[in-house]
């Protein structure tokens, strides 16, 4: 009878959930380079060979949580039926992130609050804002609302507001504040006269 045995992970799985859980925890600039070899248990090399630098580890650190965040996102619309409540739905996922013990604030945003205008760093993080905000325009345009950009800036500014709150006055229920402001502001916006 064979005995199955656990895979490991790979050095480059082990570099990257350690930087998510350091650089999310404590900020890409505060923790060092070692400290994040050492919880990863790898040689430096391996962060070289496959990163080629910090900066190219932060980076890959913030496509990880772009991908999961997005799926997240994703799967917590699918409990919603129309485009309407997928809306209000993006701010239910904010909440149940929020509500999580190990929630520190946006990724993005406190990468980018540690690196210069032009860093690689900065284009992940504008990736992750285009998709975002991608996602309330077209669930506004899906909504038939006549000025869906319009409407997907406010309700970014919302989310992006409710994040900050959360972290910094630590306002658990900063994203159901939220989706009420975006249930008002629904309510109000215009709809297009060509329908949805």
């Amino acid at each position: 009878m064979a005995t199955r045995t656990a895979t490991k992970p790979s050095a480059r799985d082990r570099l990257l959930e350690s930087a998510n859980e350091l650089f999310y925890g404590e900020g890409v600039q505060t923790v060092g380079i070692d400290r994040v070899i050492e919880h990863a248990g790898v040689a430096k090399a391996s962060l070289y060979n496959t990163f080629g630098s910090k900066e190219g580890l932060i980076c890959a650190y913030l496509e990880l949580r772009y991908i999961r965040m997005k799926d997240r996102i994703t799967a917590a619309l699918t409990r919603f039926h129309t485009p309407r409540e997928q809306l209000l739905g993006v701010f239910d996922a904010l909440d149940e992130a929020i509500n999580n013990p190990g929630y520190n604030g946006c990724a993005f945003v406190r990468a980018t609050a540690e690196t210069g205008e032009d860093s690689p760093i900065r284009r992940v993080a504008d990736d992750y804002r285009l998709w975002i905000r991608g996602l309330f325009t077209e669930l506004a345009t899906l909504s038939g609302y006549a000025a869906p950009e319009a409407l997907a800036r406010q309700l970014h500014l919302l989310y992006d507001g409710a994040g900050q709150s959360a972290r910094m006055d630590r306002d658990l229920s900063a994203a159901t504040t939220a989706r009420a402001a975006a249930a008002v502001l629904l309510d109000t916006a215009q709809l297009s006269t060509d329908g949805p």
